[in-house]
């Protein structure tokens, strides 16, 4: 096993030993990742070279004035021994680099596990995709369903708006109207208590207010008959009254509420018929009158001739005309006093 892995350390570090990072001192120059895996290093461009190994000898400054001396011009290597002794430090420096590996790598074999796929199976991954749709599908699903819901929602809130908006007018309308009513109820609230102070101070006698109340009474139930029913439970005259008044109330509601164009029909209807009533009331009047002026000329055509005596009445003559005479001694003054004014003022 430590063979092999020996052998893979070192075709990897063939491939990648002239973009190998330079590592510092006591640090592992191959890190590895989570799962144990060599991370991939970008081309760095340089040759990595360890000066911590022991392949490469570590020359003192009076050596490398020496070197430098004996690279002068005049005393220069040759080309072809220049890339000869490059090509040999590359050599040194790639074999010390690769035998710390295999060390590093041979020590950490041990303690490093074989990481566990995730996927062991081609059709789990498809599976997986699978159920990736089916949440992708559902989720958009859901978000139309959303949408739709949101989409009612503004749409009842628009509705809800615009009704609220009508019935705060209509009640605006109502309470004015309410107001004007309460104004007139208490102008006739008024005069009936002026009217009830006068009844109250024995303007009228008791037989009188007794004959008014019970006449009254019969017109309120009467009118409680027509309008609520028949009085069952034997109310008295104010209690129907407020009977009454609550169902006109209630009806007068109703009324504020109903369409003004049902409200002209049924005007229109109501007026029709009005008109229709007073027409044939006119025509059996005019029946009556007819029938009634034919009994008249049948009773006088029935009736015994009555026979007239003395003189015949006759109108009275017309008096004699007496004619004035006209004074001549008069004209002639008057004119004279006409040509005296004339001539001599």
């Amino acid at each position: 096993m430590k063979t092999k892995a020996i052998k893979i350390s070192s075709d990897v570090k063939e491939e990648k030993i002239s973009h190998s990072p330079i590592m510092p001192k006591g640090q592992d120059p191959t890190p590895r990742t989570k799962r144990g895996k060599l991370p991939y290093l970008g081309y760095t461009g340089r040759q990595s070279v360890d000066f911590t190994s022991g392949g490469l000898d570590v020359r003192s400054p009076s050596q490398i004035m020496q070197r430098r001396e004996s690279l002068r011009p005049g005393k220069s290597l040759s080309k072809q021994s220049f890339k000869s002794q490059h090509l040999r430090r590359q050599s040194i420096a790639a074999r010390s680099t690769e035998e710390k590996e295999i060390t590093t790598f041979s020590e950490n074999e041990d303690e490093d596990e074989e990481p566990e796929l995730y996927f062991t199976d081609p059709q789990q991954l498809l599976h997986f995709f699978t159920e990736l749709e089916e949440q992708n599908l559902s989720l958009i699903q859901n978000s139309q369903e959303t949408e739709e819901t949101l989409d009612e929602l503004r749409h009842t809130l628009t509705t809800t708006r615009s009704k609220m908006d009508r019935e705060i007018k209509q009640l605006k309308q109502l309470a004015t109207t309410l107001k004007a009513s309460i104004i007139k109820e208490e102008e006739t609230a008024a005069d009936l208590e002026l009217k009830a102070r006068v009844f109250s101070f024995g303007e009228y006698k008791a037989d009188v207010q007794d004959k008014m109340l019970v006449s009254l009474n019969k017109k309120v139930t009467e009118v409680y008959r027509r309008c609520i029913g028949e009085n069952e439970a034997n109310l008295g005259t104010l209690q129907m009254l407020t009977v009454i008044e609550h169902q006109l109330d209630d009806l007068l509601e109703c009324l504020e509420r109903v369409p003004q164009a049902k409200i002209e029909q049924a005007e229109k209807a109501k007026e029709k018929e009005r008109r229709m009533r007073m027409r044939d009331e006119k025509v059996r009047q005019q029946r009556q009158l007819q029938e009634e002026r034919l009994q008249r000329a049948l009773a006088r055509a029935q009736a015994d001739i009555k026979k007239k005596t003395g003189r015949k009445l006759m109108f009275r003559s017309e008096p004699v005309l007496i004619k004035e005479k006209e004074d001549e001694d008069q004209g002639l003054i008057d004119l004279e006093k006409e040509e005296a004014l004339y001539y001599f003022t």
